[in-house]
C-alpha cells in the first residue's frame, strides 16, 4: 500500500512539494537577515525594552517554524490519503504548542527582564535569590502546561490522569514529604530573605557563602573551598546569622597588665589608647570604649570595645594588626608590661607555697 503512495506521486507534484519548502526555507534566512533584524532595530527604539525581550526570546522559535510550515505545507500538498491530513494537523498544531512553550521558556530565563518589569507593576522586589527560584517555577509550569495540552490534543484524558494522580496523592504525599519539606523550605527563604547569593551566613550545621538556591536545597561554599548543599527544610528551621549584613565590625577584649602597674600610668594608658582610636579613620567614631574595668586574680583588667569601618576580613584583619602595634608602642613608651601566666614556688618551713602571678 505504502509503495502504491509513492509511486502514485507525478514528478510535478514532488517537484513542488519541494519547491514549497525551498521557498519557506529562502524566506526563514530573509526574514533572520533582514526582516527580524529590522524588527528588532525598532524595538530597540522603545521607550521600555519588553519588546526586545520578547522578540528574541521568540527568535530560535520562529525561524524553526518556519521550516516545519514548509514541511507542513509540503506534505499536504502531496495526494496523501484523508485520513493523513488528520495526522498532519496534529502533528502541525503539536509543533504550534511546541514553540510557543520554547519561546515562553526562553522569556522566563533569570537574566530576562521581564520579571523586572512585572514586579515594578505590582510593587514587588526581585532579588537574586528569588528571581532564579522564580524563573525556574514558572519553566517547570510552562512545561508541564504544554504537555498537558499536547496529550489533550493527541486525545489522552489528562482529566482522567489528573484524577488519578488525585487518589494516589495520599501516598505520593507521604513518600515525598521530605521533599515538599524542602520546597515549602525554599519558599519560606525565599520570602524571608534571612540571605541572598553572595552573602557569608552561619548556623549551627554550616558556615560559608551563599552560592545557589534551588526548589530542594541551598548551595554554599564553605571556607576551605568545599560546598556544602544544606536541604531547605533544614535550614529554614536553623537560627541563620548573616554576617554580611554587618554595617562595621567589631573588635572586643581584655588587655590584662601586670598588678605592678600605677594608677598614674594606667590613666595614661587608657588616655591615650582612647585618643589613638579615636584619631583613625578606619575605626568607626560611633561608640569606642576603653576603660579600667577589672581587678583579675593576677592582673588589671583594660576592656576594649570598638568597631572598624571595613567588613572585609582581610582589610579588617589589617586595621586589628595595626591597632595592636600601636597599643603595644603606648605600652613600651609608659614602661607597662602585659600580664603573662606565671608561677612562682616560696619555700617556708617545709611547706611548699605558690603563687600564680599574671595570667592573661
Amino acid at each position: 500500500m505504502t509503495d502504491h503512495w509513492i509511486y502514485s506521486f507525478t514528478w510535478q507534484e514532488v517537484l513542488l512539494a519541494a519547491g514549497i519548502l525551498i521557498l519557506f526555507l529562502v524566506f526563514r534566512k530573509l526574514f533572520t537577515i533582514y526582516i527580524f533584524r529590522l524588527i528588532l532595530t525598532l524595538s530597540r527604539k522603545a521607550p521600555t525594552d519588553l519588546v526586545t525581550n520578547i522578540l528574541l526570546a521568540f527568535e530560535r522559535p520562529v525561524r524553526s517554524f518556519f521550516v516545519f510550515i514548509g514541511f507542513y505545507l509540503a506534505l499536504i500538498y502531496l495526494p496523501f490519503p484523508a485520513e493523513f491530513d488528520v495526522l498532519f494537523l496534529r502533528v502541525f498544531r503539536t509543533l504550534v504548542i511546541v514553540h510557543i512553550a520554547w519561546g515562553l521558556f526562553n522569556l522566563s530565563a533569570s537574566t530576562s527582564t521581564v520579571f523586572s518589569k512585572v514586579g515594578k507593576k505590582l510593587d514587588i522586589e526581585f532579588d537574586q535569590i528569588l528571581l532564579p527560584f522564580l524563573s525556574k517555577l514558572v519553566r517547570f509550569a510552562i512545561i508541564a502546561m504544554a504537555l498537558s495540552i499536547i496529550a489533550d490534543e493527541w486525545g489522552y484524558n489528562v482529566s482522567g490522569f489528573v484524577a488519578g494522580l488525585g487518589l494516589g496523592g495520599l501516598a505520593f504525599a507521604l513518600a515525598a514529604q521530605d521533599s515538599i519539606g524542602n520546597f515549602f523550605g525554599g519558599v519560606i527563604i525565599i520570602t524571608e530573605k534571612p540571605f541572598t547569593l553572595g552573602d557569608w551566613i552561619q548556623t549551627p550545621s554550616v558556615e560559608g557563602v551563599v552560592e545557589d538556591i534551588s526548589f530542594r536545597s541551598t548551595k554554599i561554599r564553605t571556607f576551605a573551598d568545599s560546598v556544602i548543599v544544606v536541604p531547605n527544610s533544614t535550614l529554614a528551621n536553623e537560627p541563620i546569622e548573616n554576617w554580611a549584613k554587618m554595617k562595621k565590625r567589631q573588635i572586643s577584649y581584655n588587655l590584662n597588665v601586670e598588678y605592678g602597674t600605677s594608677r598614674d600610668k594606667l590613666r595614661i594608658c587608657v588616655e591615650k589608647i582612647d585618643s589613638m582610636l579615636r584619631s583613625r579613620k578606619d575605626i568607626d567614631q560611633e561608640l569606642i570604649i576603653v576603660r579600667f574595668n577589672n581587678f583579675n586574680e593576677s592582673s588589671l583588667g583594660i576592656f576594649l570595645y570598638l568597631f572598624t569601618v571595613t567588613t572585609q576580613w582581610e582589610e579588617y584583619m589589617k586595621v586589628r594588626e595595626d591597632v595592636n602595634l600601636e597599643i603595644m608602642k603606648i605600652l613600651e613608651e609608659e614602661g607597662v608590661s602585659v600580664a603573662f601566666p606565671s608561677r612562682s614556688v616560696y619555700m617556708a618551713n617545709d611547706k611548699v607555697i605558690e603563687e600564680q602571678k599574671g595570667s592573661l
